[in-house]
Formats: structure tokens, sequence, C-alpha cells
């Protein structure tokens, strides 16, 4: 997890140069865009990035979010619609998420109780989490209002 007082030009400087590579005007645009989002397609991430810097290509989108995601700076998600989203983990701990079914609203939660019940669970099968991911299906709040 990096520091999320520092600057994006400066964290994808540091990451390129580990890798022998450039810091273009694109990638730090992309970059600078993505790391103020919480969970975006490559489609709303490229229309928000031209807006802001024209010439801009999807496939340059796509491949610096492969990167960032690489790097530990994002992660892909694929909830229950066929969308790829790319949640920006740069400055989170580790979270479970809520998905409304009706509106597609993403809901972000940490609780230690289900991590420890989680532990608990593969030290009784002896069994060692590697990695794990929760997501709750459901219907939120203003959904429900809607309805009612």
């Amino acid at each position: 997890m990096i520091s999320q007082k520092q600057n994006p030009k400066e964290i994808l400087q540091t990451l390129l140069r580990k890798e022998g590579r450039k810091l273009t005007r694109q990638r730090e645009k992309i970059a600078e865009v993505f790391l103020r989002k919480d969970h975006v397609t490559v489609d709303d991430l490229y229309r928000e990035v031209v807006r802001r810097e024209s010439g801009i290509g999807v496939t340059t989108v796509y491949r610096t979010l492969k990167l960032l995601c690489q790097w530990g700076l994002g992660q892909e998600r694929h909830f229950s619609n066929a969308k790829t989203i790319y949640d920006n983990v740069a400055w989170k701990n580790h979270h479970d998420h809520l998905i409304c079914t009706q509106c597609g609203k993403i809901i972000e939660f940490e609780n230690r109780q289900i991590e420890l019940l989680q532990e608990k669970v593969a030290s009784e099968h002896t069994f060692l989490i590697v990695h794990h991911k929760l997501e709750l299906y459901g219907i939120c709040g203003l959904c429900r209002r809607r309805e009612a």
C-alpha cells in the first residue's frame, strides 16, 4: 500500500523506472484519473481521461490499467455483470463488497470479525488461505425504498 499523499506521477515514475519503462503523458493522465476513483470500467475511465486529455486511445487505457493491477495499485473485479470493474486499491486495506443487483451500486466494507471467522474456519480444516474475496449480492437501501 502506498501513501495517499504521494503524487500519482511520482508513484508511476518509481514503478516504471523499476521496469525500465518511460513515463508518458498518457500513462500519467490515466493513472492520475484512476487513482482518484474507486470502481471503474475501462470505458468509463477512457471517457473521463479523454475529456481531460485528447489523443489517448482506449488500448492505452487498458494497458495502463493492466500495469497498475500488476503493480498492486488496482484489482480486476468481476461482479455479477459481464463488465470488468477495476478497483483502485492503492490506499486501501483488504475489503469486501456489497453489490446491488438492481442499480449496480458497490459498497466497500471492512469487518475484522468476518476476517477472524474465515481464519478460524480455515484453521479448523487445516487450510491455508492464500487470498480471498467476499461479495454479497442484494438490494441497496435506495432501491428498496424505491420499491416500497
